[in-house]
């Protein structure tokens, strides 16, 4: 977009709040938030927009605490490559570059750190999930858990159910982390919100390194 169109349209926005604020009622006040070159819309109350190479977002995993990391920061770098670079084919080398990471295992634990507040008393949860039971070990390692305490646990490899295999992350030194469970319900469910709404589909995702379906990603741009 040119200076001069830019121009134009953020002038255009100035008189429309003006003339819509001179027939609001006192006390009322249209303001202008901010003027965004790209915007992603899931739903009205989940989207993201790039102003100055900086990403907005609001209820999308990258603002959520209860991700891990390289969920987050894989939906920014992709977020930012569909936004700010307009480039499908390096939203989709990010994808398979971090997948390749993960299998490889080459990210740290705090990259993979899940972070869950305690709202309540650990024997008033019915339903026991990973956070609960990372937290009840490291009650059994001495540490004061209580309501409001913030949990850092990682899902290892092994047998059995996922929460059955939340440890907290001080205890996981020395453990394998789970590489299916962070791709799978992690990366990929975080980046498939995306993607889907282009017109992918999460085995389209995982078939992105074979070139196929381009063509719906490409003609958002």
């Amino acid at each position: 977009m040119s200076d001069n169109l830019e121009a134009e349209i953020l002038s255009q926005v100035e008189r429309f709040l003006k003339h819509i604020n001179s027939n609001l009622p006192e006390g009322m006040e249209l303001e202008f938030e901010g003027f965004y070159r790209r915007g992603f819309f899931v739903t009205k109350k989940r989207y993201a927009l790039i102003e100055d190479d900086t990403i907005v977002a609001k209820g999308l995993e990258l603002v959520r605490r209860d991700w891990a990391p390289i969920a987050k920061k894989t939906q920014q770098k992709v977020l930012m490559a569909i936004l700010r670079d307009g480039s499908p084919e390096k939203a989709r080398k990010i994808i398979r570059d971090v997948v390749r990471r993960i299998r490889g295992g080459e990210v740290e634990l705090d990259d993979l750190a899940i972070h869950t507040q305690i709202t309540r008393d650990l024997s008033e949860y019915k339903q026991i999930g990973p956070h609960v039971i990372a937290a009840k070990r490291s009650l059994e390692k001495g540490r004061r858990i209580e309501r409001g305490s913030i949990v850092r646990y990682i899902i290892v490899k092994g047998r059995g159910p996922i929460s059955q295999r939340a440890f907290p992350l001080e205890d996981a030194e020395g453990l394998e982390y789970d590489p299916d469970y962070y791709i799978e319900n992690q990366v990929m469910a975080a980046v498939s919100r995306i993607m889907s709404s282009l017109g992918y589909s999460t085995e389209d995702i995982n078939s992105l390194s074979c070139g196929e379906r381009q063509s719906s990603l490409d003609a958002f741009f």
